[in-house]
């Protein structure tokens, strides 16, 4: 018997050696899964940070060249008013007979516009007969249409309307017909 035991013993011995051995496979087996799905997981991290970093370097130097196109917006904001005031006095001073002061206030008036234009700004297009689109236009009041095809038109611009590249800076304002 004691040979019986001692082969039992050794084959118990054996069976939990083989036991240890599976459950030490089971576990590498385990690690080494766990090991891959953190290697994905941070080559996934690495990916959406990376792509999140290239949108921030897109939207930023989208948004630099958008403040460098407006940059002025304010300043030509300011000079709008000084531009009316230079087209209304442009209308008196064109009636004038004196020919050295309408060249000499032509002259200061043409450079005033093309200075202002030469940094971005330009007219909204807009005059009586169009079609009316609040989009591009504020309307300042309504009258009775003087003709059946001005009725829901644009009867006369009161002020002109300016843009800075394709932003309104300030919309035109004109008088409907209904």
């Amino acid at each position: 018997m004691s040979q019986e035991n001692t082969e039992n013993i050794e084959k118990e011995i054996i069976q939990d050696e083989n036991v240890v051995e599976n459950q030490d496979v089971q576990e590498n087996n385990d690690t080494e899964v766990s090991v891959e799905e953190q290697l994905q997981e941070q080559k996934d991290k690495f990916i959406r940070l990376y792509a999140e970093f290239e949108n921030y370097k897109k939207r930023t130097s989208k948004e630099r060249v958008e403040l460098f196109k407006t940059a002025g917006q304010e300043i030509l904001q300011a000079m709008l008013p000084v531009l009316d005031d230079f087209d209304r006095a442009w209308a008196q001073v064109s009636q004038s007979e004196d020919e050295a002061l309408v060249k000499g206030v032509e002259l200061i008036h043409e450079k005033l516009k093309s200075t202002l234009m030469s940094k971005g700004l330009e007219v909204v297009e807009i005059k009586a007969g169009d079609a009316f689109d609040a989009d591009y236009a504020e309307a300042i009041t309504q009258i009775p249409a003087p003709t059946p095809k001005l009725k829901g038109k644009i009867v006369d611009v009161i002020e002109k309307g300016y843009k800075l590249g394709d932003k309104i800076i300030r919309f035109p304002k004109v008088i409907l017909g209904n």
